[in-house]
């Protein structure tokens, strides 16, 4: 079964190790500087330079755009999920969980968007995935508002301290 992890940027290096993750997306603000961890070969890590915001004009920051979505779907095409897909942003709670969402969906577009967002809240009661990435991952994907009716569905997570990470399965086990 082919398997996300979604992480906190704080603790990519022990996820990555631990799950033997080979490919990995961060979704981080332009200016953060961080290291990709050793197992993690360059050409397997995607950065995608955006802030969590809902909107743009918000300032200097960067809103998630239809480039971002384009870059996403894309690479987790390329993911062979020999191993885990590593997804992080700065707490993992925000814009990887939107991230995972749409790898999933269009890794699985077979599924039913309710039934993915209910796995991601089973998976991660603290999971409020970004609600722009949320809209344009929709559009990209043609699901017609469904997976944005199925992330509201869910409502927002509990309050988290950026320290729980989680694993979502691409598809539902009962399903293949």
């Amino acid at each position: 079964m082919s398997i996300i992890v979604v992480s906190p940027l704080s603790r990519i290096a022990e996820i990555a190790v631990r799950h033997k993750a080979r490919d990995m997306i961060s979704l981080i603000a332009k200016e953060q500087a961080f290291h990709r961890p050793g197992v993690i070969a360059p050409e397997r890590h995607l950065t995608l330079a955006m802030n969590d915001i809902a909107f743009k004009g918000t300032g200097g920051l960067v809103a998630p755009d239809e480039t971002h979505v384009q870059a996403l779907i894309e690479f987790a095409a390329s993911w062979r999920q020999e191993t885990p897909l590593l997804i992080h942003c700065w707490m993992g709670v925000s814009r990887s969980p939107a991230a995972a969402l749409i790898a999933a969906l269009s890794l699985a577009p077979d599924q039913s968007e309710e039934g993915l967002a209910l796995r991601l809240r089973a998976a991660s009661p603290f999971a409020t995935p970004n609600t722009r990435l949320i809209e344009i991952g929709d559009t990209l994907l043609d699901r017609r508002g469904r997976l944005v009716a199925a992330v509201r569905a869910i409502g927002r997570g509990a309050d988290a301290d950026g320290n729980a990470p989680f694993l979502l399965a691409i598809r539902d086990a009962a399903c293949g």
